[in-house]
């Protein structure tokens, strides 16, 4: 579906479509704002059209290639780019746009009221204490739930990486489709859900989220990070190859690295900008969290192994 933002192209500019991921704000949010303020200066239109999840959206994408839905898209990952080239998805090299980091998430009224430390580690989520207390996405289906994957076989490395997963299903991970499925629905932290799951993958700037749309407001994070789980991950965007107004597009991208775009991502996206002009909010800095060494995974290694690394999990996970 096409989400309500159609900032109305001018009669002598077009309307272009951006592709994207299905936690970008659909409402009049800052974001839409600034997407209006590009087509008042440019005369070229935006809309939105939402195409689930990270992981969902590629997966159309690559079906449509050369003949796209859309002229942009944004928001794929560096765990999914090799994907989206191997399906020549974008007409030339996509740009980086922001960065964050997937992390193990806490629900500290939990863990308080059972007196238990919460989990810092990847070694820690095998102890008895937090047996069926986590709950994960899917690799396959899940950006986040890839970058989780990743982040254990960057921690454990061939093979012993499977042996983790082995020992994580014996310890009682909950698996899902989805972030929304994991964080709204299981995890047991997040405002308004009605989970038992108190561990959930989630990101090092879902704290601050919590915080700045909390109701009643609230000045402190009702959940943390586990710091020693995260994985680096960088979304990038780029023009859809098959796009009818490639121009336009070149233009869009532009824009979605500039300042007046880029300012938005903190407290809409919940990402880092890669527009080092932009001062981040204090609510941002206060309450996410950006590990000393994040888990990383080489892009080649991700292009040559994902499907592989896919299979091999599901086998070991979902058997």
């Amino acid at each position: 579906p096409v989400g309500p933002l159609d900032t109305g192209a001018t009669t002598s500019g077009e309307t272009i479509t951006l592709v994207t991921y299905d936690s970008f704000p659909e409402t009049d949010t800052s974001l839409n704002d600034a997407l209006a303020s590009f087509a008042e200066q440019t005369g070229i239109g935006v809309e939105i059209l939402v195409a689930g999840d990270a992981g969902t959206m590629l997966s159309k994408a690559s079906l449509t290639a050369g003949n796209p839905e859309g002229d942009v898209m944004w928001g794929v990952d560096n765990t999914l780019l090799s994907a989206a080239n191997d399906a020549e998805v974008f007409a030339s090299a996509p740009v980086q746009v922001d960065y964050g980091d997937v992390c193990v998430n806490y629900d500290i009224a939990w863990f308080t009221e059972h007196e238990i430390a919460p989990p810092v580690t990847l070694d820690d989520l095998l102890a008895p204490q937090y047996a069926d207390l986590l709950v994960v996405q899917n690799p396959a289906s899940s950006s986040p739930g890839l970058a989780f994957m990743l982040a254990t076989i960057a921690r454990y490395g061939e093979p012993a990486w499977e042996q983790y997963w082995v020992d994580l299903r014996a310890n009682g991970v909950e698996v899902v489709e989805s972030w929304d499925a994991a964080y709204y629905e299981r995890f047991s932290g997040a405002a308004g859900s009605a989970g038992d799951r108190p561990l959930v993958v989630s990101y090092g700037s879902s704290p601050p989220a919590e915080v700045v749309f909390a109701d009643p407001p609230r000045s402190d994070a009702p959940t943390g990070v586990s710091e020693g789980t995260c994985f680096r991950q960088q979304e990038y965007a780029g023009v859809l190859r098959g796009s009818d107004h490639e121009d336009d597009a070149e233009e869009l991208l532009r824009f979605l690295t500039s300042e007046r775009f880029q300012r938005e991502l903190p407290l809409t996206l919940f990402v880092y900008p890669v527009n080092e002009s932009v001062e981040l909010p204090e609510v941002f800095t206060q309450f996410a969290v950006v590990p000393a060494d994040p888990f990383t995974v080489d892009p080649a290694a991700i292009a040559d192994h994902r499907e592989e690394w896919q299979d091999r999990w599901n086998e070991i996970v979902l058997r």
